[in-house]
């Protein structure tokens, strides 16, 4: 990927959506078992200056196509939920941390059958909305897959720490401390590293690579585009 106008162009829209329906579906779902902290807040919104995180979800990105890194990943601004709320905080905790791969997931089959639709378009607006969609598809199954890992702080972390017992749960709830800090590092260090000692180490590439191209499979029939 190369960092120019069109390239922009074909990202901003992908990125945007995935990261804020991504963060909105935390809070919808927060707000519908109990805990209304980000609905008051105005957190339950589509609108993407309520999650842009100026890291996250613009240095993050750019950095990301600058290092040519075949995973783009970004965040927004965390979704405040106090876990006292909720009806019942162990299970509804890990429901409120997967409904965001969960919408990721929605988006990835939505952006699918859109292509579909697209046919209709003039061929140069078809191939400028199809190229966002595929970008849409991948993108949200890479960060479903992604958020699912059980790295603190992301979303299959918080769901591993309901489903544990408590003396296991506590102990590991002290990894959250330097989470963020694993996580990035992983993303962009062993790139990096690698190209500069003429390896591929793209540890992120090597984990969701496989299971992201399956999905797009499953899902490529949606499309009503010829398989490549």
């Amino acid at each position: 990927m190369s960092l120019d106008l069109y390239t922009i162009s074909l990202w901003v829209l992908p990125v945007l959506l995935a990261i804020t329906l991504h963060e909105a579906a935390h809070g919808l779902v927060a707000w519908k078992l109990g805990d209304d902290t980000a609905y008051r807040q105005g957190r339950v919104s589509a609108n993407p200056f309520r999650h842009i995180d100026p890291f996250g979800t613009v240095i993050l990105p750019g950095l990301l196509i600058l290092s040519q890194s075949s995973f783009l990943f970004g965040y927004a601004k965390p979704v405040p939920v106090k876990v006292q709320n909720l009806r019942n905080p162990r299970r509804d905790s890990m429901l409120v941390a997967a409904a965001g791969p969960v919408a990721n997931l929605l988006i990835a089959l939505a952006s699918a059958v859109l292509m579909r639709a697209a046919l209709a378009l003039p061929d140069e607006a078809f191939q400028w909305t199809v190229r966002n969609l595929l970008n849409s598809v991948g993108l949200n199954l890479t960060l479903a897959l992604f958020n699912l890992l059980p790295i603190p702080p992301l979303d299959g972390s918080r769901v591993v720490l309901g489903a544990l017992p408590r003396p296991l749960a506590q102990s590991y709830a002290q990894l959250f401390r330097y989470g963020l800090l694993l996580v990035v590092g992983l993303i962009l260090l062993p790139p990096l590293i690698g190209r500069m000692i003429g390896m591929d180490l793209d540890i992120i590439g090597w984990i969701l690579g496989p299971s992201v191209q399956y999905l797009m499979m499953l899902l490529w029939p949606l499309t009503g585009l010829p398989e490549v």
